[in-house]
């Protein structure tokens, strides 16, 4: 069980599934954190809101372990794709080549989970470096 959940208050939607750095640790799993910055509809768009999405992944192989999102509509339900990466094994190197939808209504061109996996990657690579 992953934990799942999102959450609503106004207008601010928040989510989370898997483990955060605190629970990682517990478990003696060394992870990176990368939190990154977004929007969540093309800037130009109307309507366009920031958005935060956290992953938190394996040092070593760079499995996805948890992630976090914060933002405003259209927000919150992007933590399904979080949760069926952990599900299915998933590296945040893998996670940067999947091919998610675009529509200015609906998603920058980068979505801010292929935006979190890439920085994330970046970060898993530095530590290594």
């Amino acid at each position: 069980m992953l934990g799942t959940a999102v959450t609503k208050v106004c207008s601010l939607e928040v989510a989370r599934t898997g483990l955060g750095e605190a629970e990682a640790a517990a478990c003696g799993i060394d992870a990176v954190a990368v939190t990154t910055e977004s929007t969540t509809r093309a800037g130009y768009y109307p309507g366009a809101r920031p958005i935060r999405v956290k992953f938190v992944a394996e040092a070593g192989g760079g499995r996805l372990l948890g992630a976090q999102i914060v933002g405003e509509e259209g927000a919150a339900k992007r933590i399904d794709v979080a949760a069926m990466a952990i599900w299915g094994h998933m590296t945040v190197g893998e996670i940067v080549d999947v091919d998610l939808s675009y529509a200015p209504p609906f998603s920058p061109l980068w979505d801010p989970i292929l935006i979190a996996a890439r920085r994330t990657a970046e970060a898993l690579r530095a530590t290594t470096a």
